[in-house]
Parts: structure tokens; C-alpha cells; sequence
């Protein structure tokens, strides 16, 4: 089995200012572990869930801890699930381990997985939460650019009017939105309705964490789907309000419990979207695997940076492509 050789955090710039209801970012700090023997090395990359407390360095230092316990060869992946949280420490190391696992065993990570070979898809771009005219233009924009599928951040409040300008600035794609938990005091039925009169597909965590009950016997004209309040398997129990939950390699603490995530949600008739935090082409590589069989794929984490890897993923005319940068085979 491999070692810990390295643990650092790095700091990448975003492409001007990533705006949600929470705040807006001008950079993200990003975990990068390296594990790995004599032959062979694997990298991982996890973003920290800033709503639950982490924090780039503490990711880094929960990795370093959890390798020096384990008195030289690191665990199994199943022994890592058992053993480390959920989260984005979790995710690096869980991802590194893949990507060791794919050089050492000479196949790519989607075959180890059992997962289909990857094939490019089409995924949103994200509109950061602004002024309407603001917003009009930045989808106007990335239309230009070949996205056919934009998702629009909100903030509680004027939503209606920024996905209007949206559309004007946009009328042919497909449009999802984000509230990022702020509509808590919205009359959720009618926002909703007013959202789906402008071709609105669907509608993530439009309430917060924990007060999912809000949900339950109301029969909304667009589905709602479960991010903040879907972090693994374990949260399954208390979403039957959402029909859609967004898998986050990040929260879920890796493939690993993304893949098992995925399987129990599909058990359970539930439609799959794949997301990401702000992270390079390095984060994106694990989830684009998963993302072959969700609904909605909204990885353009790496598109919001100013810059991203060598050899990253690309996308041309709104659709990603896989790269060559992890989990596969030189």
C-alpha cells in the first residue's frame, strides 16, 4: 500500500468575483495530497465546505494527522471511509488513492470503478448572483461561449427579476438556479411558480439545512433539489420532499461514498446532478467519472478560475472533455 508523501494547500484565483447569497470569493484555497511507493504516485484535491467550518489548512492537517497514525502504509479506501469523516480531507485522500490504484494496477480509474468510459458532457456555467442587468449580460455572455445550460445563483429576494434578465440576455438555454438556502422567507410556491413560467428545470436548496420539514406535503411545479442538506448516504432518510439531490465529492468525503451515494439514490428513484466547489481540473477528474450518469452536471468549478492545471479537463462549445490529468492510465 502507499504512503503520505505530501500535503499542501494552494491558492488559486477566480475569473473575476463568485457571487452567492453567502458572500462573494476572489480565490479559492485548495487541498493537494500525494500518496504514492517507489513505482507509482496518485494525487487528490478537495475543496473545503466553508458552511461547515473547514478550512484549507485544517483539511491539510487532518490528512497529515490520520497518515501518522497509520505507522507508514495508509489503509484501504473502505478502511479510510471507516475511519476519517466526511469532507474535503476525506475526498483528497480518498481521490489520491484512486489515482494511485489506477497507475499501480495499469487501469483507469472508471474500469476499477465499474463505471462506464467517460465521453464528453455538457455542463452549466454558473451565473453569479448580481445586479438583473449584471446577470443579463453574464449570460449573455456565456451563451456566447457555447453553454447551453446556465445555473443562476439567487438570494431570496428579487430572484424573479434576475432569472427575467436572465432570459433576456439568454432566451435559448436551459436554465437551473441556486438559492443557497436564503429562501426562508420566500412563499416557496410562488416563487417557484413565477420561476417556471421562464423555463426553469429546477430549483437546488431553496430552504436551509435542517428545515427540510418545510418541504413536505407541498406540491411545487418544479423539483427541488437537495444540496446543502445532502451530504452522504446517511442523510438519505430525511429528503423525501426533494426528488434530486446534488452529489459533492467534497461533502460526501470522496468517490468512494460518492459512488455508494449515487447507487442508493438511484435505489430510491431519485434524479442524480453532480456539482463541485470552486477547484482546478484535479477536483473536477473524480466527479466528471460520476457525473456519466446524472441528470444535470454542473462541473465548471475549474472554468471559474482565472487559470486551471496543465493537462486539465477542457470544454469546448458547453461540453467538458476528460482529460489526462488524473485517474487515468500514461
Amino acid at each position: 500500500m502507499p504512503e503520505l508523501i505530501s500535503v499542501d494547500v494552494e491558492r488559486w484565483p477566480v475569473a473575476g468575483s463568485f457571487n452567492i447569497s453567502r458572500g462573494a470569493k476572489t480565490y479559492v484555497d485548495v487541498v493537494v495530497c500525494t500518496v504514492g511507493d517507489a513505482r507509482h504516485i496518485g494525487r487528490g484535491e478537495g475543496t473545503a465546505i466553508y458552511y461547515h467550518g473547514e478550512t484549507a489548512q485544517g483539511c491539510a492537517q487532518a490528512i497529515s494527522d490520520y497518515a501518522g497514525r497509520q505507522a507508514g502504509a495508509l489503509p484501504s479506501r473502505s478502511a479510510l471511509l471507516r475511519e476519517m469523516p466526511r469532507g474535503a480531507a476525506r475526498n483528497a485522500l480518498d481521490c489520491a488513492l484512486w489515482d494511485y490504484e489506477a497507475r499501480a494496477s495499469g487501469q483507469p480509474v472508471w474500469a476499477l470503478a465499474g463505471l462506464t468510459e467517460p465521453k464528453p458532457l455538457p455542463t452549466a456555467f454558473t451565473i453569479s448572483v448580481n445586479r438583473p442587468a449584471q446577470m443579463e449580460t453574464d449570460a449573455r455572455a456565456a451563451a456566447g461561449r457555447g453553454f447551453r445550460l446556465l445555473k443562476c445563483k439567487l438570494m431570496g429576494e428579487g430572484d424573479a427579476e434576475r432569472i427575467s434578465a436572465v432570459r433576456q440576455g439568454a432566451p435559448d438555454v436551459r436554465l437551473i438556479v441556486d438559492a443557497n438556502e436564503s429562501w426562508n422567507e420566500a412563499d416557496l410556491m410562488a416563487e417557484t411558480a413565477q420561476l417556471a413560467a421562464l423555463g426553469v428545470e429546477m430549483i437546488e436548496q431553496p430552504i436551509r439545512h435542517g428545515e427540510e420539514y418545510r418541504l413536505e406535503g407541498i406540491r411545487p411545479s418544479l423539483p427541488f433539489c437537495a444540496d446543502e442538506s445532502c451530504q452522504d448516504s446517511s442523510d438519505m432518510t430525511h429528503l423525501s420532499a426533494f426528488p434530486v439531490i446534488n452529489i459533492k465529492l467534497d461533502k460526501s468525503g470522496g468517490l468512494t461514498e460518492g459512488l455508494a451515494l449515487a447507487q442508493l439514490a438511484m435505489q430510491r428513484q431519485k434524479r442524480l446532478m453532480l456539482g463541485c466547489m470552486l477547484c482546478t481540473s484535479l477536483g473536477i477528474a473524480p466527479a466528471f467519472l460520476l457525473a456519466q450518469h446524472a441528470e444535470w452536471v454542473d462541473l465548471d468549478g475549474a472554468l471559474l478560475l482565472a487559470k486551471d492545471r496543465d493537462a486539465g479537463l477542457e470544454v469546448r462549445d458547453g461540453m467538458l472533455h476528460p482529460g489526462a490529468l488524473w485517474g487515468v492510465v500514461a
